[in-house]
């Protein structure tokens, strides 16, 4: 019931081929480290920001070179991987935000479109608008793999405690939360609020993010994460790009939950006051 598993914290490139080079160097240190499954960050397969808007590298799902190389990777290797997030063609000059599970053989096993877009105005100078390019997901993702069920998600969605509630009522076990978290929102809030959807569902937590200016303007955060289902941190890639490992024991997902099985007593509820 152990695997080990490892985040690979990159950095945000201008280039698909950029993005693809870093995280295969970094992929083949995870696998002679011992790793069995993979994760890569939010937008790992290029990202650039022009003012409030993102315009990372994209292309249609058929032809992404980076998606493409990753498929190559995990079957040549036999390994598992979690696409964090690649930017995929849309219509009418807009973007997918989306997701992928690789088996390991290379097929696409599940696809996830981030359904929480990173709408927020942090001050006069710092502001960010997604949806200004980004069309919304609106179906959340449960798959099983290797080293256990997992539920996908993206960044910005991690402020929203339903999502996960309802993907550990369908079965994760794991829940994964890659990220192009800002620098500065990340200083404040990353490690409570993966902490917290770890102890709220008694589940491991699974978080690569990216670390290191965004080109065009910004910065992501990296500490990349794993957590245990009581909430603590048994890995953190902190400022730097590399390898974050951790073996994992899924055991501990059934331990936690009978110990403080909360996600057992939720009761549905009416909020009554005049208004």
């Amino acid at each position: 019931m152990t695997a080990t598993i490892a985040a690979l914290q990159t950095s945000p490139q201008a280039t698909m081929k950029a993005a693809l080079d870093e995280t295969l160097s970094l992929a083949a240190e995870a696998v002679a480290s011992g790793a069995i499954f993979l994760g890569t960050p939010e937008y790992c397969g290029g990202l650039v920001s022009d003012g409030a808007v993102l315009v990372p590298p994209h292309a249609n799902e058929e032809d992404h070179a980076y998606l493409a190389g990753l498929k190559q990777f995990s079957a040549e290797n036999g390994v598992w991987f979690l696409v964090g997030s690649i930017a995929i063609t849309a219509s009418e000059g807009r973007i997918y935000n989306r997701g992928y599970l690789l088996d390991n053989t290379g097929l696409i096993r599940s696809r996830y479109s981030k359904i929480h877009l990173f709408d927020i105005q942090l001050s006069e100078s710092e502001v960010y608008r997604e949806s200004a390019s980004v069309v919304a997901g609106s179906e959340a993702v449960v798959m099983d793999t290797p080293v256990g069920s997992m539920g996908h998600t993206i960044c910005y969605d991690l402020r929203f405690p339903r999502l996960y509630r309802e993907l550990a009522h369908s079965g994760a076990e794991i829940l994964a939360i890659p990220a192009a978290f800002t620098k500065r929102t990340g200083e404040m809030h990353w490690h409570m609020l993966n902490r917290a959807r770890a102890v709220e569902n008694g589940a491991f937590v699974f978080s690569p993010c990216s670390v290191g200016d965004v080109p065009g303007g910004g910065a992501a955060y990296g500490h990349s994460l794993i957590i245990d289902p009581m909430g603590t941190v048994i890995a953190d890639g902190g400022d730097a790009t590399g390898v974050v490992l951790a073996e994992i024991d899924l055991a501990l997902v059934e331990q936690a939950r009978s110990r403080i099985p909360s996600l057992y007593h939720d009761r549905e509820f009416m909020v009554a006051g005049n208004r």
